[in-house]
């Protein structure tokens, strides 16, 4: 499976993001998000993930991967390229918020060793979140 640093058009990746997420953001969104500091993304036909690195932290804004392109290992490649990236950046810890009322993510994010450190009560639209924490130093990484 093939996934790029991304440049371009953010498009495509508004395309994808509303296939996945009720509110999801329009391409200008990505864009300004893409043009902050620190701010990357990692695409593929299927799916893509925006992160950020500054000071020492990273975290991921996004990671959208079209429902029929589920369950294939491609959130899990992009989250590794997206890790990759952060590292090389400077980071030393990783932080991403997902839905409680999501177990897909939720495994996916467990399986690459992300630990529950926090809840969002009523963060997504009165859906609970939890703040997940992957260490990118030292015996974890």
């Amino acid at each position: 499976m093939t996934v790029t640093e991304f440049t371009g058009d953010t498009a495509p990746l508004a395309a994808l993001h509303v296939q996945c997420f009720p509110d999801a953001w329009d391409a200008a969104a990505i864009a300004a998000l893409l043009a902050t500091p620190g701010t990357f993304a990692f695409h593929s036909h299927d799916g893509f993930v925006l992160a950020r690195a500054v000071a020492g932290e990273a975290e991921i804004l996004t990671l959208a991967v079209a429902p029929a392109a589920r369950g294939r290992g491609l959130g899990r490649a992009l989250l590794e390229a997206a890790t990759t990236k952060a590292k090389a950046l400077g980071a030393e810890t990783m932080f991403l918020e997902v839905g409680a009322d999501n177990p897909a993510a939720l495994a996916l994010y467990a399986g690459l060793g992300f630990a529950k450190i926090g809840d969002r009560k009523a963060y997504y639209n009165g859906r609970d979140a939890f703040v997940l924490r992957l260490p990118l130093t030292g015996e974890f990484a």
